[in-house]
């Protein structure tokens, strides 16, 4: 499968990324995922990245889409799950012309609409391992961490991250709202969308699987 999961910061998309992984073998990528992993190994492309990021300045849209090109081209044919990317729509034709490019036509490109109130619950209760090779995530409220506040999995600290205050999680949806959500139409004329209001991750993987189907078949 080759899929692109859109939505808002807290609308599940990792957690849903992982369970469709579990289909045919595809592969979650998440550019945060990869940009790090470039700064981690001084790649080229890493250490450019690595200056705008020491600067505070954002990353340019052109190292992006190369670490991606890069990890589309390092495992050809792999099909993928694009997590909360593109995010931007010239990061979408950009993205859309290297994968015809490399003869990689998306399958689907997935909308979770999750209610705003819904967002704001699940981030201000989210808690995260602090160890940076585990990154477990946790709810205080639905799967808390260890009675003591440590993570269930490797025993280290779990904090709440500083963009998941009520405060910085406002302005992340404005961000999204003015830059991210224009998204659903740009996809929506290509007839790849699939939105998608269910709020169990079970049912949002059902929903999927039965789009893809009709899609792939």
């Amino acid at each position: 499968m080759r899929i692109v999961l859109l939505g808002a910061p807290g609308a599940g998309k990792g957690t849903v990324a992982k369970q469709l992984t579990a289909f045919d073998g595809s592969v979650q990528i998440s550019t945060g995922d990869l940009l790090r992993a470039a700064v981690k190994a001084g790649t080229p492309l890493g250490r450019q990245a690595q200056a705008y990021m020491e600067r505070g300045d954002l990353v340019p849209d052109r190292l992006i889409m190369g670490m991606v090109e890069q990890r589309f081209q390092e495992h050809p044919g792999e099909g993928f799950i694009l997590d909360g990317f593109p995010r931007t729509i010239p990061q979408a034709v950009s993205l859309g012309l290297l994968l015809k490019g490399l003869d990689l036509p998306l399958h689907l490109v997935v909308n979770l609409a999750v209610p705003e109130e819904v967002i704001l619950d699940r981030l201000t209760t989210r808690r995260t391992c602090s160890n940076p090779g585990c990154n477990a995530i946790y709810n205080v409220k639905s799967n808390p961490p260890a009675p003591d506040g440590t993570c269930r999995a490797c025993g280290c600290s779990v904090i709440q991250r500083e963009d998941e205050t009520p405060a910085a999680i406002a302005r992340r949806l404005e961000v999204y709202r003015q830059q991210t959500n224009p998204l659903v139409g740009h996809y929506q004329r290509t007839g790849l969308l699939l939105t998608v209001e269910e709020l169990d991750t079970a049912a949002i993987v059902k929903t999927i699987a039965g789009a893809l189907a009709t899609q792939v078949a």
